[in-house]
């Protein structure tokens, strides 16, 4: 099977927009893009059409999908209650990149397989034009965990995810780069705290104009125990990794943190191995690796780019990607909750 395919970049057509969201009626799979990353969705109502998202990416059943909505009577049909604070957060960042962990009606109108068996539901709307169409179309929530194979790099564009996907699913939908780069961030309120799941362009800083307690889950940056049960995606298994192996660098000391690369450099250079290095652009001249790649000037830059040229490195053949690390603040932390993983938690920090 051959997915038909709809490019949506120059102008959304609507008609081929319907043919799409016949596809999600028909319990069939749509590869489509949002704001954050493309997504491979699913009728969220329709248990086998479901199943096949994990089937077509290789998703282990204990890792809950996000449900992706076009309107709050959506929301209402599925979870149990809306906090006041969870109104304030829609009011807020909706549509746009945060996900929002509510508790289930008891009514399971969503089924276990998407939710992990778990008795909450991660929900968000989405932004981009075309996704809150399709959702429209089908009349439907849309469960779409991120376009791509278990553990590689989510699909920020088209040609970097075709190959691997379009056997796999029935309809694509090209609407170009994503805006972000990045998955959404998620959050669960409790008690009038938020706390984060996982990071995403919707900021730490930026939730503490809503709630007076924000926290970082411990499992941001640290590793989640075999066994262990999370309410998330993103947080339990092996993500964003090329085969080749990389380690993240940082340092507040930029000059330092170039010193230590260029001395990881230097140690596989006299062992006959190469080494590419992703840095900043403004970095880049300062590097002795003869392969090295911009990832950016900013971190909005960074985090719109890392996806892509991560699924790149592998096509060069070297022995290790050195990658600058971004640090915490901001967007930041949501590029080193990636990069941590894709470097399978190998990184360095220069004081």
């Amino acid at each position: 099977m051959i997915a038909k395919y709809s490019n949506q970049k120059e102008k959304i057509n609507e008609n081929e927009l319907k043919q799409a969201a016949e596809e999600i009626k028909k319990g069939n799979l749509v590869l489509f893009p949002t704001e954050t990353v493309y997504g491979i969705g699913a009728n969220a109502l329709e248990e086998n059409a479901v199943r096949k998202i994990f089937i077509a990416k290789g998703r282990a059943a204990d890792n809950p999908l996000i449900v992706h909505v076009a309107n709050i009577q959506m929301v209402e049909e599925i979870v149990e209650q809306i906090t006041p604070l969870e109104k304030k957060l829609i009011e807020t960042f909706w549509p746009g990149p945060l996900t929002i962990i509510f508790k289930r009606k008891n009514n399971r109108i969503i089924p276990n397989v998407v939710t992990a068996n778990l008795d909450t539901v991660g929900i968000r709307m989405p932004s981009n034009k075309i996704a809150k169409r399709l959702i429209e179309f089908a009349g439907v929530p849309i469960a779409a965990p991120s376009a791509n194979i278990s553990g590689k790099p989510s699909g920020t564009k088209v040609p970097d995810i075709i190959e691997e996907l379009q056997e796999k699913v029935d309809y694509i939908l090209d609407g170009g780069f994503s805006d972000i780069g990045l998955e959404s961030t998620v959050i669960k309120v409790e008690e009038n705290q938020i706390t984060i799941l996982r990071p995403g362009k919707i900021t730490k800083e930026q939730l503490e104009e809503v709630a007076s307690s924000v926290v970082i889950d411990s499992h941001i940056l640290g590793k989640v125990k075999s066994g262990e049960q999370v309410s998330s995606p993103g947080m339990k298994y092996r993500h964003y990794a090329p085969n080749t192996e990389c380690i993240m660098v940082y340092g507040k000391n930029t000059k330092k943190m170039i010193e230590k690369i260029n001395e990881i450099t230097n140690q596989y250079s006299k062992q006959g191995k190469e080494v590419l290095v992703l840095g900043k652009k403004q970095n880049l001249e300062n590097y002795i690796a003869t392969k090295k790649w911009n990832i950016g000037e900013n971190l909005d830059e960074i985090a719109k780019n890392i996806f892509t040229l991560l699924r790149k490195v592998d096509k060069e053949k070297v022995n290790l990607v050195l990658i600058e690390g971004s640090g915490n603040q901001g967007i930041g932390l949501a590029i080193t909750n990636r990069l941590i993983r894709a470097c399978s938690y190998q990184y360095i920090v220069v004081e």
